[in-house]
């Protein structure tokens, strides 16, 4: 179907593991990403990264745009925005 989108809903209660916080760090640092240039910053395993992605798409934080080209949702972001306000106010 052309011009069709599909939506994800984000899954609120989805707590991420340490490996796929890595990866939305990228993500928020780069906005748009491709798995190698995760596997290149994060020094995960190619599978780590692939199964992080997948995870991360399916709770609905990260959207896949292209063959191998990824981006943060607004979920996600809300949560890298809340873990930065943590860090600094420590």
């Amino acid at each position: 179907m052309k011009g069709y989108r599909r939506y994800n809903v984000a899954n609120k209660k989805f707590d991420p593991s340490k490996q796929q916080r890595q990866v939305l760090d990228v993500l928020r640092d780069e906005f748009q990403v491709n798995p190698r240039r995760i596997r290149d910053v994060t020094g995960l395993e190619r599978q780590r990264v692939n199964d992080a992605l997948n995870a991360l798409e399916n709770a609905g934080w990260i959207e896949k745009q292209a063959r191998g080209l990824y981006r943060i949702e607004y979920d996600g972001e809300c949560y890298l925005e809340q873990e930065v306000r943590c860090i600094d106010d420590e």
